[in-house]
């Protein structure tokens, strides 16, 4: 699943490639992808079109961008396990990234995709004979447009949500969900393997302490979806000693509480593994016993992987992530923890060790991450 990194890396890509664009029109090719705006697929067009994209903000793995220049609404995306927002020009064929640049942890080899199955581009529309009816558009695979119109769109398969091979990209336009046509003639895609990710457009609320929504946000405002999402590493609104309080006052295991993104947000299972590598703290360690310096340190190595991991554009293992422009993230080169069981520490020397952990898993040094450092 996308991190902060990678989403920080896409949302830099939205606020240099389609701020200031107008929304023309919108193709829902995928009702599922939208199944969390409250008007379905036959409302979210409409709700679009003519909209000015003004902002592209991020709070933790949540990304909008704000409608227009009143700031009262937003489309909101959840990329999930493997959503992905890619601009495309009509003049510019999509970038995808060559297998040998991806890097991949020793996990079990996954199953084959099924061949493609052969149909219509992802843009072209139904023929009149096989066109739906207003009616069963509700339920149907297709794609619908402001106007009701339908485009061509093959219905998932369960082998088509596995994951693809390592260093076989997945095919955008197959997985395409949603298409936004913008007034310069880019589109902006939602592709999504998985179909785990979401789009909608929400209200935005004020945000509980009265300061900007986050990274990009021209306001103090965030949608309402999102309200409960916590400040992440890289906020500079976080209150960095009060967060370190709020974490030293829970009674649940400092990995686990990493994860909480009502109290930190961003964080998963890897950078939560590079942190707790790099601030030498055992991924159970209780939190009710570290000290307000200890905390402070797990912060400080939160942001900072972050921070490296945002340069070298993210972590990729597969094509499920690339940024707008289709290009992978490296940082998986650089990782100190996570995926490296067996290998040895680059502290000590010492073996790294792989634990079950709430239905994932951890991957520490046995050595430098003792449970009884505090």
């Amino acid at each position: 699943m996308p991190e902060l990194p990678e989403v920080e890396t896409v949302r830099d890509g939205l606020a240099r490639h389609v701020l200031g664009r107008r929304v023309e029109d919108v193709v829902v090719h995928h009702p599922r992808a939208v199944r969390r705006h409250a008007g379905g697929a036959l409302d979210l067009p409409g709700r679009l079109a003519g909209r000015t994209l003004s902002a592209a903000v991020r709070r933790g793995k949540y990304l909008w961008l704000v409608l227009d220049d009143d700031a009262e609404e937003a489309l909101l995306v959840h990329l999930g396990m493997s959503g992905q927002l890619l601009v495309r020009r009509e003049d510019t064929a999509l970038t995808l990234p060559p297998p040998e640049h991806l890097v991949h942890p020793p996990t079990p080899p996954p199953l084959p995709l099924p061949a493609a199955a052969p149909g219509a581009s992802a843009d072209s529309a139904l023929t009149a004979d096989s066109a739906l009816t207003a009616e069963s558009a509700l339920t149907a695979e297709g794609a619908l447009t402001a106007e009701g119109a339908l485009t061509a769109e093959s219905a998932p398969t369960a082998e088509s949500a596995l994951t693809a091979a390592p260093g076989v990209p997945s095919d955008p336009e197959r997985h395409l969900r949603v298409a936004l046509r913008l007034d310069d003639g880019a589109r902006l895609w939602f592709v999504d393997q998985r179909t785990f990710g979401h789009l909608l457009v929400a209200d935005l609320v004020p945000t509980a302490d009265g300061r900007p929504g986050g990274q990009g946000s021209p306001v103090p405002a965030l949608p309402e979806p999102a309200a409960h999402i916590a400040r992440d590493p890289l906020d500079p609104d976080l209150d960095r000693a009060a967060w370190a309080r709020r974490l030293r006052q829970r009674r649940t295991e400092v990995k686990r509480a990493l994860l909480d993104q009502s109290l930190v947000s961003g964080i998963g299972n890897i950078y939560a593994d590079e942190a707790l590598w790099r601030a030498r703290l055992h991924p159970r360690r209780a939190t009710d016993r570290l000290t307000q310096r200890a905390a402070l340190e797990l912060l400080d190595a939160s942001e900072a992987v972050m921070r490296e991991a945002l340069a070298a554009g993210g972590t990729s293992f597969d094509a499920l992530y690339v940024d707008v422009e289709g290009a992978s993230g490296y940082f998986a080169r650089s990782l100190d923890a996570y995926g490296r069981a067996g290998e040895p520490c680059r502290r000590c020397g010492t073996p790294m060790r792989r634990e079950s952990f709430m239905g994932r898993s951890s991957t520490f040094c046995p050595r430098c991450q003792r449970p009884s450092r505090g």
